[in-house]
């Protein structure tokens, strides 16, 4: 299937799951990613603010388990620029203030910026994913391009409440792979 299609497929899929649906499928989703095991490995992460308006999965959720079960991890947030289209990693804390930008996605307010290279997990947001990795995002390519700017051994970790489609068919050679996509009742492995 095309970029296209899926997004307009899995925006419809989620939007008609009902709120206690996506409860207990972020709950099944935080026990496969406690069942991913990363080891000492991680010391900064890049995570994401969850979309309401999109019924995304629960990224908050999942990061508060990670610095729990990570002493002294670090976590960053994007903030994008809609000119460059570039996105930087923005040290957060417990007082952090976030702000809604022009997209409606909560952004820190302010905050030490995180070189890529510092990153070493990337929470990916996502729509749908296929079986070798790939994933259709909202279609501006700010993880893309952010991804590319990373080390060779970060690993990107995408959620999803469904299970993976075939191929994605119009994928580009700017489109960067996941490492892992995790769903209710599986983790993929790329």
């Amino acid at each position: 299937m095309l970029k296209q299609e899926l997004r307009k497929i899995y925006k419809k899929k989620r939007v008609e799951l009902t709120a206690t649906e996506r409860n207990k499928l972020d709950d099944l989703l935080l026990i496969q990613l406690q069942n991913l095991a990363f080891g000492n490995s991680i010391e900064v992460l890049l995570s994401y603010w969850p979309l309401v308006q999109h019924c995304e999965m629960n990224t908050l959720l999942y990061t508060r388990y990670l610095e729990t079960a990570i002493p002294g991890l670090k976590v960053t947030f994007p903030l994008v620029n809609l000119e460059t289209k570039e996105m930087q990693a923005i040290l957060v804390h417990d007082e952090t203030d976030f702000v809604e930008n022009e997209y409606g996605i909560p952004e820190p307010e302010e905050g030490d910026e995180i070189s890529a290279e510092e990153i070493d997990l990337v929470f990916v947001p996502l729509l749908a994913f296929d079986k070798k990795g790939f994933r259709v995002g909202y279609g501006k390519g700010f993880y893309d391009r952010f991804l590319k700017k990373c080390r060779e051994d970060v690993i990107s970790v995408g959620f999803s409440y469904f299970e993976p489609v075939d191929a994605i068919e119009d994928k580009n050679q700017f489109d960067v792979p996941l490492n892992y996509c995790i769903t209710p009742f599986k983790i993929y492995e790329f």
